[in-house]
């Protein structure tokens, strides 16, 4: 009987962890980043594509203030499940709702559907590893969840991509017209997608463990987790220098979340109207695949030099890799090479500089986080760092709009600038980040 009862609690956390942090990762790289290819693809013009889309980021920026509902009802177990099942219906929508007259409307609602279903599972999945795992086992999963939740970025990013690349042209042969036959191929990888998540949540509905910690907060009064989350909000935002570090946090990243929003786009549109004119298979491939490897390769480098040497040597590393990569594409706009292997080349050298220098912005979130309430500061941070992300990118497709592809990269550079000030400006232990 106790056996059993073991089992249940302790389950072989390989059976659960790849799989949870894979349907982490999923949901939010096509809000944030399949989202735009497939309106791109859908005739969408930019600047709806960027406003909208980075609406999408809201749920990620107020997550921190509903995250203690998420403790005060039911299970960290029961809202992994039922969230999936959320983000099922929310894809399955958005195939449905694709090869209507609505398109446009149609998607966004359920996207919205998909974005906070997506961001409530994080605050789930992140409490749930706590929970389900020792101390020493959290150290030595930390690299799995992050191998399977960056696999769930190639999978969205590029082989989903890729795969409805390729219905494009699989359906061109009977529909009527081009844009219907997107529409169709979009609907039909969505579906798809729907299907795996409903099968996710079949599957973690059996096979997640039930830690005795993971009980709903029935004893404890909803006003005493206010005054709490008043109390952790205060002494955040009551730091010290804490203009400073709103100020790093909101624009550290100010040309990047520009570029972000219109790489996809200046990657899929015609070279006579200053695109590169990449299939959407290419654009899958490119970005989706080699992009993301590289900033893979970025990110870990960059982990494993400030192990080393620490952050404060290697900020200013950090902060020119972050931005100076993003000439690339000022280049690109400038020349509009044809050969693809230069294309694929200079998207990687971008990324991979992305994700060296995003190393600096994770480990200074950490950095004021610590302390008493690192959990919900770090919670604070990566709200504060999506709407880091959300502002600039909602006005990014009505800037390129009006000054087209080569001007609109050199106003990313110029928007680089703020981050080399502030990162001059903080103020960080000069061991921080040495392993010891």
């Amino acid at each position: 009987m106790n056996n059993k009862k073991i089992d249940k609690t302790h389950k072989n956390p390989w059976i659960w962890i790849p799989s949870v942090y894979f349907s982490e990762g999923l949901p939010y790289v096509i809000v944030m980043t399949v989202s735009v290819i497939m309106y791109k693809r859908l005739d969408i013009s930019n600047s709806e594509i960027a406003f909208y889309t980075s609406w999408l980021y809201l749920p990620w920026v107020i997550k921190p203030f509903w995250s203690p509902l998420v403790d005060l009802f039911k299970t960290k177990r029961w809202w992994i499940v039922s969230m999936q099942l959320f983000i099922g219906a929310g894809l399955a929508g958005v195939a449905l709702t694709l090869p209507t007259s609505f398109f446009f409307q149609g998607s966004l609602a359920f996207l919205w559907l998909l974005a906070f279903s997506s961001a409530t599972q994080d605050i789930s999945i992140d409490g749930f590893y706590m929970m389900g795992l020792n101390e020493n086992r959290q150290a030595f999963f930390i690299g799995i969840r992050n191998t399977f939740y960056r696999l769930a970025m190639i999978t969205g990013q590029g082989i989903l991509v890729i795969i409805a690349g390729f219905l494009e042209n699989s359906f061109l042969i009977w529909e009527k017209t081009a844009i219907n036959n997107i529409q169709f191929a979009w609907a039909c990888t969505f579906a798809f997608i729907a299907i795996v998540f409903f099968m996710l949540a079949v599957y973690h509905k059996f096979i997640l463990p039930r830690p005795s910690e993971d009980i709903k907060q029935a004893s404890d009064s909803f006003k005493n987790i206010l005054s709490r989350f008043i109390e952790t909000f205060k002494a955040y935002f009551f730091k010290k220098d804490i203009w400073t570090i709103l100020g790093f946090l909101l624009l550290y990243r100010l040309g990047e979340a520009q570029l972000g929003k219109m790489a996809s786009p200046f990657l899929l549109d015609p070279v006579e109207i200053g695109g590169l004119g990449l299939t959407t298979n290419q654009v899958g491939f490119v970005y989706g695949t080699v992009g993301i490897i590289a900033l893979m390769v970025g990110g870990i480098s960059g982990g494993w030099l400030v192990s080393r040497y620490g952050f404060s040597r290697l900020l200013w590393f950090f902060v020119c890799s972050i931005n100076l990569p993003n000439l690339i594409y000022v280049y690109l706009a400038c020349v509009q090479p044809s050969a693809y292997w230069l294309i694929m080349g200079s998207v990687a050298i971008e990324q991979l500089g992305y994700g060296f220098g995003f190393t600096a912005y994770t480990l200074y979130m950490l950095y004021i986080s610590s302390g008493k309430y690192k959990t919900t500061h770090f919670a604070f941070s990566t709200g504060i760092m999506a709407l880091g992300m959300m502002l600039p990118g909602m006005v990014s497709g009505w800037i390129q709009e009006m000054i087209g592809y080569t001007h609109f990269f050199v106003w990313v550079m110029i928007c680089t600038i703020p981050g080399f000030v502030l990162a001059k400006m903080i103020k960080v232990d000069r061991n921080f980040g040495i392993r010891k």
